[in-house]
């Protein structure tokens, strides 16, 4: 039989290249997408009928109760899931005076909470064969943190903890838990989807120069092709064993984790505050 794998947020960025990547290596691809507009994304893209008929299509919204149920019912119907890739998520950008703490719960929900719960639909069928792979999918944020993204930063960080603990938690019963962490790239959420409050777009605001410099700084490095991500995913997926807990992907992503590492953290705020608004204070 072939292997299962639901991947969330699959209508567009990793988690569509992912359900394509897999298909194309002949898994059963469950696609979980929240926005019904979209549902039909896959027919739409022209590929070939041999990899779309790898490909069935849940509708799935992390956030909403009713369909976290709906997906429960689904997945108990399946005989087995042996890969969940959680890739579910967006940014909400702002300083954090800016940002109300209902965006900030927001961010939470989707990026904490729906890994949460989507989890704990899938795990009973994992045990039950005593093996499985769960990837969730984190950033470079995850790992360091960064001005004006402060929602985002700490909802990867929680994902971060979540991810080590649950990891100690399967590996008695063969399930597999793991972390892919990937920089900037041309579909990153940072510059595509970034969720912005009003406040932002403030000329009058205090943050108004460093914001100004910050979205400069995000698009120049989101350059990268998410292709390089989905195959990693799309090949752990396919993997007999996760041997590590971190998949850092991207470049540079390996050298600033090593930096932060082993720099004193003086000499690491200077540097990141002049590369966003070139000098030392505004």
């Amino acid at each position: 039989m072939k292997p299962t794998v639901i991947i969330t947020g699959a209508s567009s960025g990793f988690g569509y290249y992912t359900a394509v990547k897999c298909a194309e290596r002949n898994m059963n691809v469950i696609a979980a997408i929240r926005n019904p507009a979209k549902m039909n994304v896959f027919k739409k893209a022209g590929i070939k009928d041999s990899i779309a008929e790898n490909i069935t299509v849940w509708p799935l919204d992390v956030t909403q109760e009713d369909s976290l149920k709906f997906f429960e019912k689904q997945v108990n119907q399946l005989k087995r899931v042996d890969v969940l890739v959680n890739n579910a998520g967006y940014a909400v950008g702002g300083f954090l005076e800016q940002v109300s703490i209902k965006d900030y719960r927001r961010q939470f929900e989707t990026n904490v909470f729906g890994v949460i719960q989507v989890t704990q639909a899938v795990l009973p069928k994992m045990r039950e064969r005593r093996c499985g792979k769960i990837l969730n999918v984190s950033s470079i944020s995850g790992m360091i943190g960064f001005p004006g993204l402060s929602a985002y930063v700490s909802s990867k960080h929680a994902l971060e903890g979540l991810s080590e603990s649950l990891r100690f938690e399967m590996k008695p019963f063969g399930i597999d838990v793991a972390l892919v962490e990937p920089g900037s790239y041309e579909t990153n959420i940072w510059t595509s989807g970034l969720d912005l409050p009003q406040a932002v777009y403030d000329p009058e605001s205090p943050y108004h120069e460093y914001t100004k410099g910050l979205w400069k700084a995000l698009n120049r490095e989101a350059h990268e092709d998410p292709l390089k991500v989905s195959e990693l995913m799309a090949k752990l997926s396919e993997s007999i064993k996760l041997k590590k807990l971190r998949y850092p992907i991207g470049p540079g992503v390996r050298m600033n984790l090593l930096l932060k590492r082993i720099l004193p953290w003086s000499l690491l705020e200077r540097n990141v505050i002049k590369k966003i608004i070139g000098k030392k204070e505004l």
